[in-house]
């Protein structure tokens, strides 16, 4: 039977809980939507994160969420239901790692702040040696990014599903920023061009 998100996120909690806010029927409809494959939406969205937040569970029960980031397309779309990236090296805690080998299960969210588009992931995580699949390791490997990589993430798509944009804050990056003011930084160029010029001709 394939996995749908409701078949995992619906637990007889979450629905006692929608039951008492009255709405439990809101969600009845949607446990046939397919959501346990890729689209090209959800490929493209994922190919052009640099960033996401990654979730496991410890053995005592809590949960951990760790933020993972990157050059954008350094999370790697293997196959429509395959996703793969590199860790590096960071405070070498390795609390994601540890859970991850007590249990594979991992929910991952993935941000787009400018459009306000979130898409949520349930996943199995396989961590691999860098060794292990060479070819997979080629594929995520990035030369130009600062970092020592220690291993690769597979991760098992398990089920997807789309977050409406409400509550999300639009933010931007740098990068964002000064692609939006370049034309008019070149404008105030030209302005302060021609300004030095008629200040010129004035003496």
């Amino acid at each position: 039977m394939p996995y749908h998100f409701l078949d995992i996120a619906l637990t007889p909690s979450v629905r006692a809980a929608q039951a008492e806010m009255g709405a439990d029927q809101l969600w009845m409809g949607e446990q046939n939507r397919p959501s346990d494959v890729f689209t090209d939406d959800e490929i493209a969205f994922c190919e052009t994160r640099d960033s996401f937040y990654l979730a496991s569970v410890s053995e005592t029960g809590w949960p951990y969420v760790q933020h993972r980031g990157g050059r954008a397309g350094f999370l790697k779309v293997v196959d429509p239901r395959t996703l793969a990236f590199a860790d590096y090296r960071g405070n070498r805690q390795y609390f994601s790692v540890g859970n991850f080998a007590a249990n594979d299960r991992a929910c991952l969210f993935l941000m787009d702040y400018v459009r306000r588009g979130r898409l949520k992931i349930y996943a199995q995580v396989q961590l691999l040696k860098l060794d292990d699949e060479p070819a997979l390791t080629e594929l995520v490997a990035d030369p130009a990014y600062i970092g020592q990589t220690e291993r690769i993430y597979k991760l098992q798509l398990k089920a997807f599903d789309w977050n409406c944009s409400q509550h999300i804050n639009p933010r931007y990056t740098a990068r964002e920023v000064e692609k939006a003011v370049a034309p008019l930084q070149a404008r105030l160029q030209q302005l302060e061009a021609e300004n030095a010029a008629l200040r010129a001709k004035l003496r």
